[in-house]
Parts: C-alpha cells; sequence; structure tokens
C-alpha cells in the first residue's frame, strides 16, 4: 500500500506540470507498477483488493447524494434537470445503440452506454477557475454537472439490475431488481439513521466513525446481496442531507477519503490490461466519438426545450466531454458482470 500511495503521488508531480488530473496520474502509476511493467505489486495482491473498489466507490456515491437536497433542486428549476437527463442519457443512447451495431453483446452495451453518461465535473470546474469565468453559462454548467454524476449512477444501476437478472438464468429475473430495490431502501434508512445519531452531540471524530460505519455497512450488505453499492449509498447521502441538511460530514469525509482514492485508482492502472489495448482500439475510438456527439446532441435538445440562451445551445456540450473517477469505478464494477474477455475490453476502453 505505501509503493502504491508513493507512486501515485511521485507521478502527480509530472501530470501537474502537464496540466493533467491527478487521477490520470494515479492510473499511470498503477500501469508503471503494475504486472506489465516493474511487477512491484503480486498479481496476487491485486486479485484481493476488490474490496477497495466497493469502499471507494460507496464513498464516491454518498458524496454525491448532497447534491439531490430537494429544496436545491427546487431552487434551481426543473431546467436544469431536464437538461441534465437529456445531455446524458442521450450520449448513454449513442453508445449503447453503436456497440449493438459492432456485434457486441447488450449487456455490455447497456453498462458501457450507462458509464458513457457520466462527466467528470473536475476539467470543467479548473478551466473555469483558470480563466476566472463567470455568468450563466458557467452557472449552469455548474448546476449540471453536479447531477450529472447522479444520473449515471442511477443509469448503471438499473442496467445493472437488468444485466444480472439475465445473465444467470438467460431471461429476466424479479431477483436481482428486488434486491436492488432493498438496497436503496436500505440507503434511505441508514441515512435517516445516521443524521439522528449524529445529532446527538457526538463530536467530529466520533460523527466520522459513525459516517464510516453507515457507508461501510451498507456497501457491505449490497456486496452480500450480489448488488451495485452504487444507488443505496447515493441514497444514504441523500437521506442525510434532506433529514439533516448539514454538509459539514461531506467536507469530513471529502479530508478523509484521498488515501483510500487514490489506492482505488492505482489499483484501476494495474488491472489495466496492456495487450487489450490493441483490441480495444477500434472500439474506443468509436465510443469516444459516439460519446462527444451524444452529449452534444443531448444538451442541444434539451436546451432548445428549455428555452435556454443560444451559448448554451452552441457549446455547453463541449464542456462535458471529461470523464474521470466514477467512469472508472463503474468500468471496475461492469468488470465483474461480465464474462472475463468482454469485461477486460470494458475496463480498458
Amino acid at each position: 500500500i505505501a509503493i502504491m500511495l508513493a507512486s501515485g503521488f511521485l507521478l502527480t508531480r509530472i501530470t501537474k506540470r502537464l496540466r493533467l488530473p491527478d487521477v490520470t496520474g494515479y492510473i499511470i502509476s498503477g500501469v508503471i507498477i503494475g504486472p506489465w511493467c516493474l511487477k512491484l505489486i503480486a498479481p496476487d495482491f491485486i486479485e484481493q483488493m476488490d474490496f477497495v473498489t466497493d469502499l471507494a466507490l460507496a464513498f464516491i456515491a454518498f458524496g454525491v447524494g448532497k447534491y439531490f437536497k430537494l429544496s436545491a433542486l427546487k431552487a434551481n428549476g426543473k431546467n436544469m434537470v431536464i437538461l441534465t437527463l437529456f445531455e446524458a442519457l442521450i450520449a448513454g443512447i449513442f453508445i449503447t445503440t453503436a456497440m449493438l451495431l459492432m456485434g457486441l453483446s447488450l449487456s455490455f452495451s447497456l453498462l458501457l452506454g450507462a458509464i458513457g453518461c457520466a462527466t467528470a465535473p473536475a476539467s470543467t470546474i479548473m478551466t473555469i477557475r483558470q480563466y476566472k469565468a463567470k455568468g450563466p453559462f458557467i452557472d449552469t454548467i455548474l448546476q449540471v454537472v453536479a447531477l450529472d454524476d447522479a444520473v449515471a449512477l442511477i443509469a448503471f444501476s438499473v442496467c445493472a439490475a437488468f444485466v444480472q437478472a439475465g445473465s444467470k438464468t438467460g431471461h429476466i429475473s424479479a431477483g436481482p431488481i428486488i434486491f436492488n430495490i432493498s438496497a436503496l431502501a436500505l440507503g434511505v434508512l441508514s441515512g435517516i439513521l445516521l443524521s439522528y445519531a449524529i445529532h446527538r452531540g457526538h463530536s467530529k471524530d466520533h460523527s466520522l466513525v459513525l459516517a464510516c460505519v453507515c457507508i461501510m455497512g451498507v456497501a457491505g450488505i449490497c456486496s452480500f446481496m450480489d448488488v451495485s453499492p452504487l444507488l443505496a449509498c447515493m441514497a444514504t447521502g441523500t437521506a442525510y442531507i434532506n433529514t439533516s441538511g448539514n454538509k459539514h460530514l461531506f467536507k469530513q469525509i471529502d479530508q478523509f477519503t484521498p488515501p483510500l482514492l487514490v489506492i482505488f485508482f492505482v489499483l484501476s492502472g494495474m488491472r489495466l490490461s496492456i495487450p487489450s489495448l490493441a483490441a480495444a482500439g477500434m472500439i474506443g475510438l468509436v465510443y469516444f466519438l459516439v460519446r462527444i456527439a451524444g452529449k452534444y446532441v443531448g444538451s442541444t435538445i434539451g436546451a432548445i426545450i428549455t428555452n435556454a440562451s443560444s451559448e448554451i445551445r452552441r457549446y455547453f456540450g463541449l464542456a462535458l466531454i471529461p470523464q474521470a473517477g466514477v467512469s472508472i469505478g463503474l468500468a471496475v464494477l461492469g468488470q465483474r458482470m461480465l464474462p472475463s474477455d468482454s469485461g477486460t475490453l470494458l475496463s480498458t476502453i
């Protein structure tokens, strides 16, 4: 773990100079120390670290839940929600259709389409800060990218339930869908309980401990039920913010999770199959181009429906191209649900 953390940190010294996101440095460091280059980490260790993915995604999903504060959604208006749904879901539909036309399986196409819905806000926000940009266009971007990952998590969870329901029996079974609904209910209940527990006057340290118990507990139960922890943990965050109205806990968790997230992304780099890059080349290129087209078309349609300004109609889709953390996490989860070859292809893309 020390090697993973140190290599991730050292590579960011280079990526910062190149004005690339830290996530890029973490993944490259994983490739370098992994089984395809320096082999500093044994393959057995990599296989035993699956739980890190579930933990990292559980904390990411919990953080996304804060954007579903009902009062904030009402204040932002339905226009932001409409714009987000169109730009995210049309991109997913474009990708799924393109993958099916290329002869790939429905399960693979659905999962990759759901992953394509997500946008990484970090690159966009970094550019906004660099140029000190302000105005209605910027306000719209900030509101949409906050909701974007939440839409992607929901879309992925629905597609994952569909894939799991069909994979075990060859036809759609209600079992995994019921488990996902149960996990969602568990997330809501745990978020409400966490709110009441923290408001009993506990110290900051113990509040963080209780939050970890709650998030990790929900993720663990989801793992036991063989469902993704994403939707349940997002429901936990949503229930907590709406019950308590308090964002301090989210800031505390943001200070707690960086080492866990570094390990998660370095691990993603170690899992990257270098020989698969050649096989994934054409499919990856199609995914890249079709996703951009989907984001652009979807945001334009959404802007027309909501009577947005001409600037948003013309340029908004270009601000939604970056992908990073959530997408990588979803790809790792998707890899587990698919047969070995197609799972590796999904993760590599």
